[in-house]
């Protein structure tokens, strides 16, 4: 069975929840979540593609549909080199030198984290779209 709509969806919710912790001033969270959604629309985009993704990185999920055959435009590329860094340091204190993960990021950051979530959606969108 495959569930490419259920992680679609899921990568959707985690979007809005991603601009609900910039709302509430929960930076961290947000730049974490909106690496969550970008995750789970690229791997919703690999079980569209028909295979089953592996990992947390959301530049390895791209190698994966590259050897697919999708062109990855460079820019969907540094968006998601940008939200891998997100992955473990935004929930972790030992992620950091020192302090606690809300001493770190910022609400310029979180912006810019959901910004890179919502361009990684819309390359999702645009190839799901496009095969049907």
């Amino acid at each position: 069975m495959n569930r490419w709509k259920d992680w679609w969806e899921q990568a959707l919710r985690d979007e809005e929840k991603a601009r609900l912790d910039l709302e509430h001033g929960y930076y961290e969270w947000a730049c974490f979540t909106a690496q969550q959604s970008a995750e789970k629309a690229l791997k919703a985009l690999c079980m569209h593609k028909g295979f089953e993704p592996w990992g947390y990185s959301l530049l390895a999920l791209l190698q994966s549909l590259k050897q697919a055959g999708l062109d990855i435009p460079r820019e969907v590329e540094r968006y998601a080199k940008s939200l891998d860094l997100y992955y473990i340091p935004t929930r972790y204190p030992n992620g950091l030198p020192a302090g606690k993960p809300s001493d770190y990021y910022t609400e310029e950051e979180a912006r810019e984290a959901i910004d890179a979530c919502n361009n990684i959606l819309q390359w999702c969108k645009a190839h799901i779209h496009k095969e049907g």
